[in-house]
């Protein structure tokens, strides 16, 4: 697969998934470019502004295996990922797979359950597998994490760990929709009854996981300069020597960066990475890894304006 045409599969992708999400045409562009790059996304924003339906449309499109785990306060690891349960006509113990054995994983409402449930995603989502009773058994290739939250109940959830945040490649802020985008929901959903569904929108595959692991492999070709990869390296650093934050990025959030920063560049046709696609990506690889000082949570600061502020004053190659 050549780089135009992963950029054409995106296209496919976009045009699918539009024919039922109205706008978010960014969230959409940062779900792809995970995607082509194997990483997880978090998606958080208030209720109804269709963050579980536009991870199911995204997962129709793509044609793969999809799962769903509502999470829960009284949910357990062993639902999660399975468990063995011993088969009294054979005398033996069977493996039931958990809802976590799928290309494409919906965590909805992620933070409502404590963290020794969250806590069982950890290995599946840096290596694709899981480990049960000491056996390891391997997730598809294809397998990417698609969380949702809620930020604005403070009731009945829980903080998600920060090893856990740090295996999402992005955090994206879905917000409210503008006047005219509102508009155009009403119209597309007034007249419908019942539970929407990617199908009543004519939503079909229009790629298969074969065609996505070409696509992801064709990302091989694009080229990262060393004075990007010092870029990326600036950047990161410049997160661990602010004095208004007191925990800044990981080494892991550079590699995934830099990988991110080439899956743009592959969706829109380049062989090569330009700083743009690391500005226009570092918000949200950073705002979920970074944690503000106390002096500076005092003072109101949001951490999307400091990460602005830090790609403005990290020297970028010309």
């Amino acid at each position: 697969m050549t780089l135009d045409d992963v950029r054409t599969l995106a296209g496919s992708i976009r045009e699918e998934v539009a024919k039922a999400i109205v706008g978010q045409d960014d969230t959409v562009e940062h779900l792809l470019v995970a995607l082509i790059s194997q990483g997880h996304v978090l998606l958080e924003g208030p209720p109804g502004t269709a963050k579980t339906f536009l991870a199911q449309c995204f997962a129709a499109s793509l044609g793969l295996d999809f799962g769903r785990i509502q999470f829960t306060p009284d949910l357990l690891p062993g639902d999660i990922v399975g468990s063995n349960l011993f088969n009294f006509q054979t005398s033996q113990f069977t493996l039931t797979r958990g809802p976590i054995f799928c290309e494409l994983l919906l965590a909805d409402e992620i933070n409502r359950t404590p963290p020794k449930t969250q806590a069982a995603l950890l290995e599946a989502m840096q290596e694709r597998r899981v480990t049960l009773d000491g056996e390891t058994h391997s997730l598809p290739e294809r397998f990417m994490v698609v969380a949702t939250q809620n930020p604005i109940e403070n009731q009945g959830v829980y903080p998600l760990p920060e090893a856990q945040l740090d295996r999402f490649l992005f955090k994206l802020l879905v917000s409210y929709p503008s006047a005219e985008e509102e508009a155009r929901i009403v119209t597309r959903f007034g007249e419908r009854q019942g539970p929407q569904r990617p199908a009543d929108f004519g939503i079909g595959a229009v790629t298969e996981a074969a065609k996505l692991a070409e696509a992801s492999a064709a990302i091989s070709a694009v080229t990262v300069a060393d004075d990007i990869t010092q870029y990326v390296v600036r950047l990161i650093r410049a997160t661990r020597e602010n004095a208004e934050i007191s925990s800044g990025a990981s080494p892991r959030a550079a590699v995934l960066l830099a990988n991110a920063a080439r899956a743009r560049a592959a969706l829109q046709g380049r062989d090569y990475v330009i700083p743009d696609d690391v500005k226009a990506l570092s918000t949200a690889v950073l705002r979920h890894r970074l944690m503000l000082s106390p002096a500076a949570e005092i003072e109101g600061r949001e951490i999307e304006a400091l990460v602005s502020e830090m790609v403005e004053s990290t020297e970028a190659p010309r």
